[in-house]
């Protein structure tokens, strides 16, 4: 196995043929029946039936997609919602993905002044220490803010160095509200998400971050919503992979995601959340026979929609 993240993401996408991720932001209340009407399973309001019925309907999930997909996000917050028992699903949920063969990416977006992003790091990203656990494991790559700095996220570019783990810095999220900071414009007419960018691609440029296939193992959170300031940052970090949420539910396309891609159809890793763990919600796969063939052709039908925009 590759000791570089970026190296064996890139393995993973060559071998499942598709540079997709699917995220996990389980809710009770959009769960299928079949799992809510579970009479140990039905109870929203009591934290143990609830996160069991999120585990069930995640760890079903993560089978579904394995497959098809190089990696799975873990979107943290809709585990802390249901406080230390969520938090085990969480890091439970981590392990039956990497049995799969999943790359795991927490997504948990923490950030903070350096000596407080030592601790982050340790907790999110690195394996732990513990004695008593040395079976837990922690995600291969988390999400991070750059807003106290990039040199303040040190702790984490250490960590992903030293345990082949993997970071993805927030450049240009796909969420409307982004550009109200992220757009800012300075007196040189350059716009704050190009700054990040460019302080992201000179630090992945040091030789302990890069992997064999010429990408960093610290990458950027670049929308699908965008595709021409997607382009734009194509250019400023060439050897930076980018995650690229906003598929779907969001408005994100096949064709906008391209931009996020080189010319030879690697560097990216496009995510899709709602779209395809909530498919059988939608109009499209409601003759599916089951929930579960519902999520299994909306992973299928977005694998080929990204693989005939970058030419097969």
């Amino acid at each position: 196995m590759s000791s570089n993240f970026a190296d064996r993401l890139l393995e993973g996408i060559k071998a499942k043929g598709s540079p997709i991720a699917v995220g996990l932001d389980p809710q009770y209340s959009r769960l299928p029946l079949v799992i809510r009407e579970n009479k140990e399973l039905n109870d929203e309001l009591d934290t143990e039936s609830a996160v069991d019925a999120i585990f069930d309907f995640s760890t079903k999930i993560m089978r579904i997609i394995a497959p098809h997909v190089a990696a799975v996000k873990l979107n943290i917050a809709f585990f802390e919602k249901y406080y230390w028992e969520g938090i085990e699903a969480y890091y439970s949920l981590v392990e039956e993905a990497n049995d799969l063969g999943l790359e795991i990416i927490g997504d948990v977006k923490r950030a903070d002044i350096p000596d407080t992003n030592e601790v982050y790091s340790r907790s999110h990203l690195a394996n732990p220490e513990f004695t008593n656990m040395e079976d837990l494991l922690a995600p291969d790559a988390v999400t991070v803010n750059p807003y106290f700095g990039i040199e303040a996220l040190r702790p984490f570019f250490n960590i992903a160095a030293e345990q082949g783990k993997g970071i993805f810095v927030v450049c240009r999220s796909s969420n409307p509200e982004a550009h109200e900071i992220q757009d800012f414009v300075n007196a040189d007419g350059k716009k704050l998400y190009e700054h990040v960018a460019e302080l992201i691609s000179k630090v992945g440029a040091e030789p302990a971050m890069m992997g064999n296939h010429g990408y960093s193992c610290l990458g950027a959170v670049v929308g699908a919503t965008d595709p021409d300031a997607a382009k734009q940052l194509r250019e400023i970090m060439p050897h930076t992979l980018f995650l690229v949420p906003g598929y779907g539910t969001q408005g994100g396309t096949a064709d906008a995601a391209r931009a996020c891609f080189k010319d030879d159809g690697t560097g990216a890793i496009v995510t899709a959340t709602r779209s395809i763990i909530y498919a059988y919600e939608s109009d499209q796969y409601k003759g599916s026979p089951s929930w579960e063939k519902a999520v299994e052709q909306a992973v299928i039908d977005m694998k080929e929609q990204i693989k005939a925009v970058l030419g097969g």
